[in-house]
């Protein structure tokens, strides 16, 4: 990781009571972070002189009875301004990130500080401790108390044993009780245009943050925390449940750093497609080599049921079916296939299933130039976890989809970044599925290349939960986090009408073109081609633009977006432009200024909804045309709809 450019200054300020306040501001002077030190420590947030968070309590309260926050005395403060340029090993919406931001750290007498950081694009907070002996957590006590009744897309949970993968109930913070709480990271909607999304960074050898509603003030989102798991009761190959939690958060090392608390806050909504702040608060790049990370799109088996067709063997988890994907990841150019479900014995993950010769279909993807990725539950690679990474990865398989996990308190939390850590010395991939939404993972282990934490494609399967209106929620939320794994590219496509659940030939809601938009919009260095490749060979059209797409960008234009309605992007790969359009189910006419253009004119592809498309959802029409960087575009969705294109810098 480079950095191009660096300058740091410090000022000191030495004080020797409590009872002061402190102030830290963006570097372009638009947000404020106001911090009060007395009995308590309390924050305030300013956006452009208007207060948008209001007195906000926090501490950590340790086993042994210290309170941090509670009536501490302050050593000293001090405040930096950090500029430097971040290269990420994998990119996803830029190949280089500014971090700029001024930090103000209070150290404590007792060896503890807090740390804030404001940036132009958000704030954040965490503890640090310096103490010898290991600590025990007991509790955090996490505030974000708004300043009026405004209205939140809230992911709410049911319990804290969960997949996160919910829907954004659209809510007025009065509403939300302490009984009620949602997985972060959640949005609020602020006044004039802005949104504050909550979430945090840098978890580690800790459990993640979820946020309830507060009996004391009807518009201050808490934290609330899983316990530290005691006993487990594993119920099925996949399900382990917590049944005894402790009174207590972490047991871990008294000297550290606890995740950051974070709000991304923006003066629209556009500007939160454009947030890396998840990221740039993670710890840095823990491996000496990590150049063998290889991003891609994959064909993927589960979503379509392995129900291929026109082939005179018969389809289902067995080896010629397999080679039958990697035939069609290898015409098209696809990086990888997925062995998902049923590949191996889900008692014994060293025990694969008669019917698939893997060492076979890894030669033979190495022959096509693709590589293999196999499905586990977590459960069994936990249970085989050396003897899989070894056995595995000398057959030659480029890394693990792992599955179900569904908790992230402590325990399993470690266990994310003690598989990363294997994987990597193994030059293998990691595909986080049934988990928690990414909190900074990737950038410490970027062989952690994509995860679900996300309502995706799959629910289509067995009911409409995905559909435009609450993928056009996605951008705004789930995916400021992090890359996530949504698996799009249906092609039966049917309207809002004509849908309906099926397991073996499922269909999506919406139109073709929808589909193809996602692959500009959501976000995923490893992204799947869901549906059947016998489907696939028969779209000649879409799989000119599907085996051209990239997975990451070098850079990214948010050319119009409205949470829950739209969204218009355009992102850089090399030379080449991609634009991507969807809508919600209301049918839409917008213009794309193509001023982000170089000189010169440019070829471009498009593939917009047919005319027919609000009665026949696959219909489309695929168009050419030159333009420049003068031109004005005009893009027509149905309901439902979606819009795509391809640049190409005419030579």
């Amino acid at each position: 990781m480079k950095f191009i450019s660096i300058s740091i200054v410090l000022t000191f300020m030495l004080i020797s009571a409590f009872g002061k306040d402190y102030k830290v501001l963006s570097p372009n002077g638009q947000l404020k972070i106001n911090v009060s030190v007395a009995e308590k420590v309390t924050y305030k947030v300013y956006t452009a002189d208007d207060l948008i968070v209001d007195s906000s309590e926090i501490s950590m309260t340790l086993q042994n009875g210290t309170v941090l926050g509670e009536k501490g005395k302050v050593r000293r403060a001090k405040t930096i301004t950090v500029n430097e340029t971040i290269t990420p090993i994998v990119k996803r919406k830029f190949d280089k990130l500014s971090d700029h931001y001024n930090q103000l750290t209070i150290d404590f007498k007792g060896g503890y500080s807090l740390v804030w950081r404001a940036y132009d694009e958000g704030v954040a907070y965490r503890w640090t401790t310096k103490l010898k002996k290991d600590i025990v957590v007991k509790s955090e006590q996490v505030n974000f108390a708004f300043t009026g009744n405004h209205k939140v897309w809230f992911p709410e949970e049911e319990k804290m044993y969960s997949h996160q993968e919910r829907e954004y109930v659209y809510v007025d913070l009065k509403d939300i009780t302490a009984e009620r709480f949602a997985s972060t990271g959640l949005l609020v909607e602020l006044e004039k245009g802005r949104k504050a999304f909550i979430s945090e960074s840098d978890l580690e050898e800790y459990p993640g943050m979820f946020l309830k509603g507060n009996s004391s003030n009807p518009y201050t989102l808490t934290g609330k925390f899983a316990g530290y798991p005691l006993k487990e009761e594993q119920r099925s190959d996949r399900d382990v449940v917590v049944t005894k939690h402790a009174d207590f958060l972490a047991k871990t090392v008294g000297t550290r750093a606890f995740p950051w608390r974070l709000m991304v806050i923006t003066n629209n909504d556009a500007e939160l497609l454009t947030s890396e702040l998840v990221y740039k608060l993670a710890k840095p790049l823990q491996l000496e080599d990590a150049s063998w990370v290889k991003p891609g799109m994959v064909a993927w088996d589960w979503w379509n049921a392995l129900n291929i067709y026109g082939v005179d063997f018969e389809s289902g988890v067995n080896t010629a079916t397999y080679k039958y994907y990697i035939d069609f990841a290898s015409k098209y150019g696809l990086e990888y296939i997925i062995l998902d479900e049923g590949w191996y014995n889900l008692k014994n993950l060293m025990e694969i299933k008669k019917q698939v010769n893997l060492k076979e279909i890894i030669d033979y993807g190495k022959e096509k130039n693709v590589g293999v990725i196999l499905w586990t539950t977590w459960k069994a690679l936990e249970d085989k976890t050396d003897e899989a990474f070894e056995k595995y990865a000398a057959m030659g398989a480029k890394g693990f989809k792992v599955d179900f996990m569904q908790r992230d308190d402590q325990w399993m939390v470690n266990y994310y970044h003690r598989i990363a850590k294997k994987a990597a010395e193994h030059k293998m991939l990691i595909d986080y599925h049934g988990s928690y939404k990414p909190a900074g993972l990737r950038r410490a282990y970027p062989n952690v290349i994509t995860r679900e934490g996300v309502l995706g494609l799959e629910q289509t399967k067995w009911g409409n939960m995905a559909n435009p209106e609450f993928d056009l929620i996605l951008p705004f939320t789930r995916m400021v986090s992090g890359p996530m794994d949504y698996t799009p590219g249906a092609m039966i496509n049917k309207t809002k009408r004509n849908y309906k659940p099926c397991f073996t030939e499922p269909m999506s809601a919406g139109t073709r073109c929808h589909q193809l938009g996602m692959y500009v919009v959501f976000e995923s260095p490893l992204q799947m081609l869901a549906d059947n490749p016998s489907n696939y060979l028969k779209e000649e059209e879409c799989m000119e633009f599907l085996s051209e797409v990239p997975t990451v960008w070098d850079d990214t234009k948010v050319l119009d977006a409205r949470v829950s309605d739209y969204v218009l992007m355009a992102r850089r790969s090399g030379e080449k432009w991609f634009m991507g359009a969807m809508t919600d189910w209301t049918g839409r006419e917008m213009n794309a200024n193509l001023d982000f253009l170089g000189e010169g004119e440019y070829t471009m592809v498009v593939w917009e909804d047919g005319v027919n498309a609000d009665k026949h959802a696959a219909d489309y029409q695929k168009i050419t045309r030159t333009v420049t960087k003068e031109s004005n575009v005009k893009i027509k969705m149905a309901k439902g709809g979606g819009w795509t294109a391809i640049l190409y810098p005419k030579k």
